[in-house]
């Protein structure tokens, strides 16, 4: 029984690992794509890389320190939220002749593929929740070591996570963002 609830564990270990990959990837897609093709994210945009970036953080801390219940409620709540924003903007440009906000990927918005990818985080983070309650109570107190692959989604996360901040704080300065953003506040054009 021992050796059972050891494997789930590392599948749990290794699937929140790849999961806090997966919300890093889409961060750094979102930012090379804005840095590329020169778009700019609109604050319904930035809301739901807050969202996407709350995700993480509570994939990072299952990663970092095991996994709890706690930290999964972050990351639900998370993608509940970047549910809401996402389906707000689909919403905003479902009219018929609406160009939409952004160039489309793949014939989507990205508003539209984070609707998707917050749905499909939700269920992914619902069914590590009951994977994870398989564990014995005497195995959550064993040290923790994320190995290689859980410190490589912590500080791909951690890194897209900053220089997005960057970025923003570039392109809105401490205040509210434009509706239409078309320039950096704080660069010089």
């Amino acid at each position: 029984m021992i050796h059972f609830v050891f494997g789930v564990r590392r599948w749990t270990d290794c699937l929140n690992a790849l999961a806090l990959l997966g919300v890093s990837g889409v961060l750094w897609f979102a930012f090379v794509w804005q840095i590329v093709l020169d778009e700019l994210p609109c604050p319904l945009c930035l809301l739901q890389r807050v969202a996407f970036a709350m995700v993480g953080i509570g994939l990072m801390l299952n990663v970092s320190f095991g996994s709890r219940p706690a930290h999964y409620g972050i990351a639900l709540l998370s993608t509940l939220a970047g549910m809401v924003s996402s389906a707000r903007q689909v919403l905003l440009h479902i009219a018929p002749g609406d160009p939409g906000y952004g160039s489309p990927f793949l014939g989507l918005h990205f508003y539209t593929w984070a609707l998707v990818a917050f749905f499909l985080l939700g269920l992914f983070i619902g069914g590590l929740l009951l994977l994870d309650q398989m564990k014995l109570k005497e195995a959550a107190n064993v040290p923790r070591n994320p190995g290689w692959l859980g410190k490589l989604a912590i500080y791909s996360f951690l890194a897209i996570v900053l220089i997005t901040v960057i970025a923003t704080l570039l392109e809105c300065g401490v205040g509210p963002c434009p509706d239409n953003p078309t320039g950096y506040l704080w660069m010089p054009e």
